[in-house]
């Protein structure tokens, strides 16, 4: 049975540049790839039954995106199949490194494949956007500027650094900080330019840190050893290093109450590499 990725995502940078009527924010950001994630595996059934092998804690089975999912492209297809779902979970849940949309992409692309639904690349990718506005970058597999909500995503190439990534003991909830009146909504937009020049910040890091002291704990250790950085809404925080070695020395000297582990960027995502070998080996087969 094929294992398939649901790589990390960091945000190495986040403005919010507006507010539209319907709530939702205009932001820039950038997105880049983690060599680190969730693996899932799929067992295909004659039934259309969508089930878990094991429950995620925290999360109904109802309620889960990799359920959600799968029965939208169900729905979307026709399909008869079903499914039964493994996953070995190594992201931490509420961090922001996009676990639960990534799991929802992987889902989407190896369904695709297994249930041999032949739904293009962009149509999965609107089928994601019903699902969370980060879930087309896992589906489009590249690195990216993201504009919008989030959907309109320009392909960049920044450094494949290693990176520490650090989950302080506690989960920030995405919508308290966005609702937030303490929030900037009106950053000057940047270009992709001045981006990878070193321009950038993250506008929710103060919110988060005045609202979750963990976090602030977590950006002032990691300050002694690189420039740290929060990712998304938090509560992980991030700081890249010139090479493995570097980064694993300073995860080891983690506290006991956090979690943490070192990861290479990469501006491919695993999950594309992988579904793009097993279409190449069909077409080669045929």
């Amino acid at each position: 049975m094929i294992s398939w990725p649901a790589p990390a995502k960091l945000n190495l940078f986040l403005h919010i540049t507006g507010r539209r009527p319907d709530g939702y924010h205009e932001l820039q950001t950038a997105f880049q790839f983690l060599d680190y994630g969730d693996e899932l595996q799929f067992e295909i059934t004659d039934s259309p039954e969508i089930k878990l092998s094991q429950s995620i804690a925290g999360v109904a089975d109802e309620d889960n995106l990799i359920v959600r999912a799968a029965r939208l492209l169900q729905q979307h297809t026709g399909c008869r199949k079903g499914a039964i779902i493994h996953v070995d979970k190594q992201l931490p849940m509420g961090g922001g490194l996009g676990g639960g949309s990534s799991n929802a992409a992987t889902t989407l692309v190896a369904l695709n494949y297994l249930w041999q639904c032949a739904v293009s690349d962009s149509e999965l990718a609107q089928l994601g956007l019903e699902l969370g506005a980060d879930v087309p970058i896992f589906i489009a597999g590249f690195a990216a500027w993201a504009e919008g909500v989030g959907e309109k995503l320009t392909p960049i190439n920044p450094e494949e650094s290693w990176f520490v990534v650090v989950k302080p003991d506690c989960h920030v909830s995405t919508a308290e900080i966005f609702s937030s009146t303490e929030l900037t909504r009106d950053c000057e937009p940047i270009t992709i330019s001045r981006f990878l020049s070193g321009e950038g910040s993250n506008v929710c890091e103060g919110v988060v840190k005045k609202r979750y002291p963990a976090v602030a704990n977590a950006l002032n250790w990691l300050a002694q050893y690189a420039s740290p950085r929060m990712t998304g809404t938090g509560a992980c925080i991030f700081a890249d290093f010139d090479n493995q070695q570097q980064a694993q020395k300073v995860v080891e000297n983690l506290p006991s109450n956090w979690q943490g582990f070192v990861a290479k960027g990469t501006n491919r995502s695993p999950l594309t590499a992988l579904a793009s070998t097993l279409n190449e080996s069909n077409a080669t087969a045929r």
